[in-house]
């Protein structure tokens, strides 16, 4: 069996000791293959260190979050675009609108979510998206964006059924996590809806800590919670979605 948590923040550890048994607990639990989308400039070594230690099980995404677009945001995005080097990067991410914490930076959030749009066509990347309290704003640049050569993640997904179509429908995946355990969240009533060819896994870690450890910090070894979530709701083996999901994975990362 095989797992791909395609968005953890794991770098954010950074005791060797510690990380390492990250890192283990992920290979007990078959979660193998792990995708690190970064957040602002600062993160960006921290990702690439990571993706240096265990080649064999991370991959690097670059992005500026829609959180990190603040005051000098084009320099701190500069920054982060130069970072890249010639480091192989799998996606441009994470990226998107987020009016949960701030409604004033709409108009730099926009912006700066067209530009990485841009970049990620550029390099013939796919984007992993941020959406919080911003779906139609985020859909409406999608829909401007809308091209053969648009496509990706809707990260941490947690809308309607209907939202979920209109995702599906422009070609993009949806970020299954943590949320999906959670009794009154009523993402569990959605996925039976919504065919597996359409999702990948993700854990957010170290946030949205699935069911048993919600209220403790989560880590990519949790994301078998949520595969088994999927499976029961499903109802097919575990196994089948962990194959199922880590193709889908391969499909929008190229590996």
């Amino acid at each position: 069996m095989l797992l791909t948590d395609t968005h953890t923040h794991l770098y954010y550890e950074t005791d060797a000791a510690k990380r390492a048994a990250l890192m283990q607990r992920c290979v007990e639990n078959h979660v193998d293959r792990l995708f690190l989308p970064n957040v602002d400039a600062e993160s960006v070594a921290k990702v690439f260190e990571l993706t240096v230690a265990y080649p064999a099980n991370c991959y690097p995404m670059l992005g500026l979050h829609p959180c990190s677009v603040k005051e000098g945001w084009e320099e701190e995005l500069a920054t982060v675009v130069n970072a890249k080097g010639d480091h192989k990067i799998y996606a441009i991410g994470e990226i998107g609108i987020d009016l949960y914490w701030d409604k004033i930076t709409l108009e730099a959030q926009v912006t700066a979510f067209k530009k990485q749009i841009a970049w990620a066509k550029e390099l013939k990347l796919p984007i992993v998206i941020h959406c919080r309290d911003a779906f139609n704003e985020v859909f409406e640049v999608l829909e401007q964006e809308k091209d053969d050569d648009l496509r990706g993640i809707f990260h941490c997904f947690t809308g309607t059924l209907e939202q979920a179509e209109k995702v599906i429908a422009l070609g993009f995946y949806l970020g299954i996590g943590g949320v999906l355990t959670y009794k009154n969240a009523g993402l569990d009533k959605i996925l039976p809806e919504i065919d597996l060819q359409h999702i990948v896994l993700e854990t957010d870690s170290p946030y949205l800590t699935p069911v048993p450890y919600r209220g403790k910090p989560n880590e990519s070894s949790y994301l078998i919670y949520v595969a088994q979530k999927v499976a029961e709701l499903h109802q097919i083996s575990i196994e089948t979605v962990a194959e199922i999901t880590t193709q889908n994975s391969k499909l929008v990362f190229g590996v």
